[in-house]
């Protein structure tokens, strides 16, 4: 099963347009006072265990539903809470395709649910529509109401600093991942054909490129062809950021915290993309582009094509979170950790922070039962409710072996995980922890990401919660600035732009108001920071 990688997003003046005309339902006025419905429930909610109330209570959910998924009602997970807790959810399903526009009509015409789950609320909508009073603050009702996420949001500071708004308020709830390897992409290499070739893992940028030329002319597969692949590298997704660059700016000393490409130091904002290390980091690549030992076809091959290079058995280096697309082979793979670059920097910049799943959930001003259901979802981040939901049901689904779930090999068989949980497709509200991630974190990939965990950040901030007009600023510049760089950054890497042109590029960045970006970026890390 590929699970959707998640890095980082510009938000589309699309929506912003959308949301425009959201303010025009009835509860849009903008500066209205977020409403607080806390003591308004007709449910009684009982303090802490099951069921959650006495009498059955219906709650009305909007939901998307990814094409692996079964219909909600149908798995187990839903299904056997019920029981538990008296909490009836009533599901409505949008598919993925046109999932977005079916949520921003039903916050235009204010038809809203009791709440949204897994519904990628942005934080741009979180902002907009708690403002407006259609989404309802949350803070209070998770102090009183979820102790597992305030728990989590305790032990994690920076949970509660990216869900936050300048204002004080929390209108979303994200996915939570304690688990450092399903927050970060590992690095693959095939061993095999170091083996064969008698070559040691590469420590450094220099020693990767020396095995990527071996890789290249040495016929690690024997078959007396000039046929390997040395290296390769997701497709880019527009607006989401270079994935070649992503894996491999920590090794030139470029991070990418608060959800974007900025250095952290002493509390300083520094956006790199303009600077001298990003040169470097290109000008390398450009050197693998131009020798064919990077994939000539990374930037216009689709994301089947990239599973497909993996799970050949013909790649030399790649990157993936798991090993669930080449499993089939992997004793020919191992993880390694992060190269060293020439300045000795050597870290694992990519990846998501804690809060990876920004918005998985949120009440609207419809629900006359908030504080039951805040309790409804808190559940689901604690180990016992994150197993409920991702296995299912024990000896159905899953076996205990050593206090940790297992899918049963008979289940395996079938293939239909996707069937019985929401969190098949990604963006899930729950609990991610070693204790409930057996099937994407087997011992390979723990291993792999044992060779990165030492160079990971100790704190990954998340992109931090602008208010609404500085939001929309901060888009229309991200929106420009991010296509320009992706453009230029393709074409230095292939070939295609001149190193020589590299002042014009920091240039047209400048003219592009990359400073004043990095001055709203800074801004909100210090009131993050407060």
């Amino acid at each position: 099963m590929n699970y959707k990688h998640w890095g980082r997003s510009a938000l589309s003046t699309a929506l912003i347009s959308a949301f425009l005309l959201a303010g025009c339902g009835s509860n849009s006025e903008k500066g209205a006072e977020p409403k607080n419905t806390e003591g308004a429930s007709e449910a009684t909610v009982n303090a802490s265990g099951f069921p959650l109330t006495k009498d059955p209570i219906t709650l009305k959910m909007f939901t998307r539903i990814a094409p692996v998924n079964g219909a909600f009602k149908d798995m187990p997970v839903f299904q056997d809470y019920e029981k538990m807790s008296n909490v009836h959810v009533e599901f409505t399903e949008a598919p993925t395709d046109g999932f977005q526009e079916k949520k921003n009509l039903l916050f235009a015409s204010n038809e809203l649910p009791d709440a949204f789950y897994r519904s990628g609320i942005s934080q741009l909508e979180a902002t907009r529509y708690g403002a407006a009073g259609q989404l309802i603050p949350l803070e209070n009702l998770i102090e009183k109401y979820a102790p597992n996420l305030k728990g989590l949001m305790e032990k994690y500071p920076e949970i509660r600093s990216g869900i936050t708004t300048p204002e004080g308020h929390i209108y979303a709830i994200p996915g939570i991942v304690t688990l450092d390897a399903a927050r970060t992409d590992k690095k693959w290499i095939n061993q095999a054909w170091l083996k064969k070739l008698n070559l040691e893992i590469p420590e450094t940028t220099d020693d990767l490129y020396n095995v990527l030329v071996a890789f290249r002319d040495k016929d690690p597969n024997g078959n007396g062809k000039k046929d390997e692949l040395p290296m390769t590298a997701r497709p880019p997704v527009p607006g989401q950021g270079l994935p070649i660059v992503n894996m491999m700016s920590g090794s030139f000393g470029l991070d990418q915290q608060l959800g974007y490409n900025i250095n952290l130091e002493n509390d300083k904002v520094e956006i790199w993309m303009g600077n001298d290390r990003n040169k470097e980091m290109l000008q390398y690549l450009n050197k693998l582009y131009k020798e064919k030992l990077l994939d000539p076809d990374m930037f216009s091959q689709k994301e089947a094509d990239y599973l497909a290079k993996q799970s050949s058995g013909n790649t030399g280096f790649f990157f993936d979170q798991t090993n669930n697309v080449f499993r089939e082979i992997q004793d020919q793979y191992t993880g390694i950790a992060p190269f060293k670059g020439t300045h000795g920097d050597q870290m694992q910049s990519q990846g998501a922070p804690i809060a990876r799943d920004f918005g998985a959930f949120a009440i609207t001003s419809a629900n006359k039962n908030p504080e039951l259901t805040m309790r409804w979802i808190d559940y689901f981040y604690s180990d016992e409710g994150s197993t409920m939901l991702r296995f299912g049901r024990e000896g159905e689904n899953y076996e205990m072996k050593d206090g940790i779930p297992y899918y049963t090999e008979a289940f395996l068989a079938t293939g239909d995980q996707g069937k019985i949980t929401p969190y098949a497709g990604g963006g899930a509200p729950h609990l991610i922890s070693d204790k409930v991630a057996s099937f994407i974190n087997p011992p390979q990939v723990q291993e792999a990401q044992d060779k990165l965990t030492p160079f990971m950040p100790k704190v990954r901030y998340a992109s931090p919660m602008f208010d609404e007009n500085t939001a929309q600023e901060v888009n229309v510049l991200r929106n420009d600035i991010d296509k320009y760089y992706e453009e230029q950054s393709t074409k230095f890497i292939a070939g295609a732009l001149s190193f020589d042109k590299w002042d014009e590029f920091q240039s047209t960045l400048k003219k592009m108001k990359i400073d004043k970006l990095q001055d709203l970026y800074q801004q909100a890390y210090d009131k993050m920071k407060k």
